[in-house]
């Protein structure tokens, strides 16, 4: 399905599978491991199980990531989840889910993240900006600037900061593991509460999310269907590897006690060992790593806002492309004016917390397509999910779970996000009713 607006030049398959990959890798990645880790040690009773959340965290991405690697092996075109809901469960279910993606989640995730990035550079660099929301709002202009030039130029920007963002963690990793010569004794955990559990792996999952950024650039990955699937599995096992070595590393330097009562465990681990100078160059690495996530997000939600101004469900003119360099530059510009505004008003962290449960279970209804395109489809397709439809089922279960758990411990954000999401419903009918009064009127 198309609107009036589809765009008359189409995406360019410019990217290979170690771009894919990275796409993946820094779409996950962000600050998430470098911060996250202290608030599960908090909420956990020892370090068996801090590592049990963050493995059964990594297990459930990436059932995610197999389920998204068939879709987009299925329809390998730019837009993602957006395309697939409207397919499977029409263009209502798909507007309200591209709403959250615009009015709180990307739009939101790449205002806080520059922001993060900011204050982080600030430390690196021993600097400590009085405001940081103008130095965030350029930071967001300059990152849409780059990708005015098309996916070939902010494919380039974030494969080196990708590289760069896992250099820094291998360098944690190493130092961290290597300052005691191995990590501290695992002792074995108490019980578990198991809807106690679905909270503590919210934070978790948070720091896993973000595989489904490459979904979203689909249409411009050579052999989509054969490197895309690659990009997620390979991407995700390499994310969950990183993952569970920072923690240990945290866990022999800092011990579980001194992780939980730590505000910034990866600072702590490197002041430890190399001093102040050890401090700085982390937070340079932080800096780097939430820039490249911040890129990632700017790169796929202007391709999901691209395709629904081409299907008449947001301003027509986002739908278009440039016409040299294939970039949904409309688009582009609209998102970072939104994310500007958001960062200098502050009210993004407010925001995010609104959306999480509407952000997973935005992505448990893109996962529940699968069972319509297998029920309702006979196409050939090079990849699917393993183990179908027990997979699929255990994603929508855990997601399910984590939100429960997420309701109990925050009924007011999640009351605020199912209100956000409502929200929707009439702006929807506003761009329809639009529409046809623009295609009934007299030329």
């Amino acid at each position: 399905m198309s609107g009036a607006g589809a765009p008359a030049v189409g995406y360019v398959r410019r990217l290979g599978v170690w771009d894919a990959s990275m796409v993946v890798v820094g779409g996950v990645i962000g600050s998430g491991i470098f911060l996250t880790p202290a608030a599960i040690a908090r909420h956990t009773g020892s370090s068996a199980e801090q590592l049990l959340a963050w493995a059964v965290g990594g297990a459930i991405a990436l059932i995610g990531a197999l389920c998204y690697a068939e879709l987009g092996a299925r329809r390998p075109t730019a837009g993602g989840g957006y395309v697939y809901l409207r397919e499977a469960f029409g263009l209502i279910v798909a507007f309200v889910y591209g709403w959250n993606l615009l009015v709180v989640n990307h739009s939101g995730a790449i205002a806080a993240v520059a922001t993060v990035f900011v204050e982080y550079a600030g430390a690196a660099l021993g600097i400590a900006p009085a405001d940081p929301r103008p130095y965030a709002v350029g930071t967001i202009v300059f990152l849409a600037g780059i990708n005015w030039f098309g996916i070939r130029a902010g494919a380039w920007t974030q494969n080196l900061l990708t590289v760069l963002k896992l250099a820094a963690i291998g360098a944690l990793i190493a130092i961290g593991l290597g300052a005691r010569g191995a990590p501290a004794p695992v002792a074995s955990p108490p019980p578990l509460d198991p809807l106690a559990l679905g909270g503590v792996l919210l934070p978790v999952l948070f720091s896993y999310g973000g595989w489904y950024y490459v979904n979203d650039i689909a249409g411009e990955i050579r052999e989509p269907q054969r490197n895309l699937p690659r990009a997620l599995v390979f991407g995700m096992l390499l994310v969950a590897a990183c993952y569970l070595l920072v923690n240990l590393a945290y866990l022999a330097v800092l011990g579980h006690a001194g992780l939980a009562a730590s505000s910034a465990p990866a600072a702590d681990l490197m002041r430890r060992a190399l001093g102040e100078g050890g401090a700085r160059l982390i937070a340079a690495g932080i800096a780097i790593s939430t820039l490249g996530f911040c890129n990632i997000s700017v790169i796929g939600a202007a391709r999901v806002f691209q395709v629904m101004g081409a299907d008449d469900v947001f301003f027509r003119i986002a739908g278009r492309l440039h016409p040299r360099w294939r970039s949904p530059n409309a688009a582009l510009l609209l998102l970072a004016a939104w994310s500007c505004a958001l960062a200098y008003s502050g009210t993004f962290d407010q925001l995010l917390n609104y959306s999480t449960v509407g952000d997973w279970l935005g992505m448990a209804a893109v996962v529940a397509t699968l069972f319509w395109y297998h029920r309702t489809t006979t196409e050939a397709v090079p990849f699917r999910v393993p183990l179908f439809p027990l997979l699929p089922i255990v994603f929508l279960g855990a997601v399910l779970w984590v939100v429960a758990a997420t309701i109990r411990q925050s009924p007011a954000d999640a009351g605020m996000g199912a209100l956000i999401t409502l929200a929707g419903l009439p702006v929807y009918w506003f761009w329809r009713w639009r529409t046809q009064v623009a295609t009934r009127a007299p030329a």
